[in-house]
């Protein structure tokens, strides 16, 4: 790991253990915090512990003050709140340390225990902890937290097309440690950090970097040990020194060892997980380690493992929901990760700042590649404040999720309206940045609407293009001759296409659909499956793209849109925002994606039919499909390009579809009525 701190010159070349793996209980008490007192508004007061709030709200985290409000479309309050609980704490053996963590809070968080100030963070979507030994006492103790989702100047995200949802929309806890551990305050991060490198079949090296913290009056001999466990709790490895660290002082250690024969993490065919235990003296941390070698090749793609690997997926927004906004929990990830397990996706945007732990925990286990970026979107501040914001925002975003072999590049930043000097400073800086906490990991930048050769797209070392032809735009039709000359300008440039898309609702019919105003009130779900069938089929034959990320997998929330049908919503997603309806172009997907046997009717929602003579169009990844009509055969279709077709002729009232083929089948029920039904 790269990270810009002094190292120890302690490297220990360790031996292979093959011991039995022991039990990794460590020291650590962790209490949560989850049920509070809440009051949107401000207060001069609300840290005291004198201050009444029993005409508060009760909450539970995780928990937003714009579940409401949102996604109506109708403007959102930004602005402070507050939050206060009653906490418990035990009583610390002499030198225990005490912290609280916090895994999210939009978007400027300030933090008082006991009416004293514990900390302030800015920035909506890394966690925090505050060392708050001094300020905590055994038993009763108030923690106030004032949260302000406004927008300040110099924090971001100061643009963007979504909901800045306010609150602790996320866990929070009381994690209490040794005098000497694992560091607490590495920006958030788990202050063990592996890196993998020289990967293959045959071997890898495995490098273990310990950040050890003594907060005793006096200095520590400090023994470290990293314990490498199979999947199945197996120790492969054992790597282990000792080191003195000053009273009040942070040392790196380095541990480093050759693992053989290595089983290496494979993607969506074999995701396989090993963890690694550290200990610190008594203080555990245990991180995810994952064997895989990444590589981008101008001419070949992206690069798993040395070959060729299909970078297919979709923009993934933070797992939102109707009336909880971003405040979900973890079965709801969950619950997303399943759709994306079932659409064929390789590879996810996490867009447009830092996800919540569960999405990438779920991303390692499931073998999605992740582009993961921090909220620098559309617009920047020029002042010395606002790249202080970003720097660390970048830094908690790598720290955080450095061990999750999922992360394939660091994103700098999205659709930057300004392409200057100072801009040119801002992404430089940040570049230098992700250089220096990891080199082992490319960096990115998704452009748009600008000269593809903008400098702006120069800074990264990885290019993402978002283009709507079709939509906003042009023509569906426009994304091939346009993204062949972009790559014959710049053959040896890596390229991505980051975003495309069209907005659908599942409540507007069309069939054939007429091309759509983009921010009008009608989005018929049937042209978001004929622009999705139009783009793969271009982009799926370009093996020089690294990777093609869809816009978006679910409807989102953007309070400040009104179009389709529903003000509030981004409407470009495969999956509805309540994740009940799957839209065609999410079948279209699932038919190329996948394998398992499949047969899907689009248009299954134009239920009434004003005209006998209708199209009955398939998505499919099998080769042939029959088709019945009202129990009447009406023969074997092959499927072309994962489409199959028949002309038919609809009798008056209800009529039953069926198709099915290679082990596949789906029924539909349309209604024939010549005049509409009212």
């Amino acid at each position: 790991m790269g990270f810009a701190t002094p190292r120890l010159a302690l490297i220990v070349l360790a031996a292979l253990c093959l011991a039995p793996a022991l039990a990794a209980a460590g020291s650590r008490t962790t209490i949560p915090m989850t049920t509070w007192t809440f009051a949107k508004g401000d207060s001069r007061t609300a840290q005291t512990p004198a201050f009444d709030d029993r005409a508060w709200e009760t909450v539970r985290l995780p928990h937003t003050y714009n579940a409401a409000d949102g996604a109506d479309g109708g403007g959102y309050y930004r602005g402070p709140a507050w939050y206060r609980t009653h906490l418990v704490a035990p009583a610390r053996k002499a030198g225990r340390r005490a912290f609280l963590e916090f895994d999210g809070a939009a978007l400027v968080s300030e933090v008082w225990v006991n009416g004293r100030p514990a900390g302030r963070h800015a920035g909506g979507y890394a966690g925090f902890r505050f060392d708050v030994s001094d300020l905590i006492v055994p038993g009763a103790n108030l923690v106030a937290v004032r949260v302000d989702n406004a927008s300040h100047k110099d924090v971001a995200p100061l643009g963007g097309d979504f909901t800045v949802f306010g609150g602790l929309y996320r866990p929070a806890r009381l994690v209490v440690t040794d005098a000497v551990h694992v560091d607490m305050l590495d920006h958030g991060g788990p202050g063990v950090y592996a890196t993998p490198s020289a990967v293959s079949a045959d071997g890898a090296d495995l490098s273990v970097l310990v950040r050890v913290r003594n907060d005793r009056a006096a200095a520590a001999q400090v023994a470290v040990r990293s314990r490498l466990l199979d999947a199945a709790g197996k120790t492969v490895a054992t790597l282990s020194g000792s080191v003195e660290v000053a009273p009040g002082a942070v040392t790196p250690v380095t541990l480093a060892t050759r693992i053989a024969a290595p089983r290496l993490w494979q993607g969506r065919a074999d995701p396989y997980l090993y963890r690694l235990v550290t200990s610190v003296g008594d203080d555990t941390v245990t991180v995810p380690v994952g064997f895989r070698a990444i590589a981008v090749d101008p001419a070949r793609g992206f690069l798993l493992n040395g070959q060729p690997y299909g970078v297919h997926g979709v923009n993934l927004f933070h797992s939102g929901r109707p009336a909880k906004g971003l405040a979900v929990d973890d079965a709801e990830i969950d619950a997303d990760f399943a759709i994306l397990r079932d659409l064929g996706a390789t590879g996810l945007r996490f867009v447009h700042f830092q996800h919540p732990r569960r999405a990438y925990e779920n991303a390692d286990r499931d073998g999605f590649l992740v582009w993961t970026e921090i909220p620098l979107n559309s617009v920047a501040d020029d002042g010395p404040a606002f790249a202080e914001n970003v720097a660390e925002q970048l830094r908690e975003l790598i720290r955080q999720n450095y061990n999750h072999p999922s992360v394939a590049t660091w994103g700098l930043a999205n659709e930057l309206y300004r392409s200057d000097a100072a801009t040119a400073r801002l992404l430089s800086g940040l570049q230098a940045v992700a250089r220096a906490e990891d080199p082992s990991r490319p960096t990115v930048l998704a452009d748009c609407c600008k000269s593809e050769t903008d400098p702006q797209a120069l800074h990264t070392d990885l290019i993402g293009q978002n283009r709507y032809f079709g939509w906003y735009d042009g023509k569906p039709e426009d994304i091939g001759p346009w993204v062949e000359a972009v790559h014959a300008k710049s053959p040896d440039r890596p390229l991505a296409i980051s975003e495309y898309g069209a907005g659908a609702s599942v409540l507007q019919q069309e069939d054939p659909p007429r091309r759509p105003v983009a921010n009008s009130k009608w989005h018929p779900e049937q042209y978001q499956a004929l622009f999705h069938e139009t783009y793969w089929r271009v982009l799926r034959d370009k093996p020089w793209l690294w990777g093609t990320f869809v816009w978006v997998g679910f409807d989102l929330a953007s309070d400040g849109r009104n179009e389709g049908d529903h003000p509030g919503i981004n409407d470009k997603g495969l999956v509805t925002y309540d994740r009940k309806v799957r839209k065609d172009a999410y079948y279209w997907y699932r038919a190329n994606w996948t394998t398992a046997p499949m047969a899907y009717i689009a248009s299954r929602r134009a239920m009434v039919r004003n005209t006998s003579s209708v199209t009955v169009k398939v998505y499919a990844n099998v080769p042939t499909v029959s088709l019945t009509l009202n129990g009447r055969e009406l023969g074997a279709a092959p499927v072309v390009d994962h489409v199959a077709t028949w002309p038919v002729t609809l009798a008056p009232g209800v009529n039953r579809i069926a198709v099915e083929g290679g082990g596949a089948r789906d029924v539909v029920t349309w209604t024939y009525a010549p005049e509409p039904i009212r």
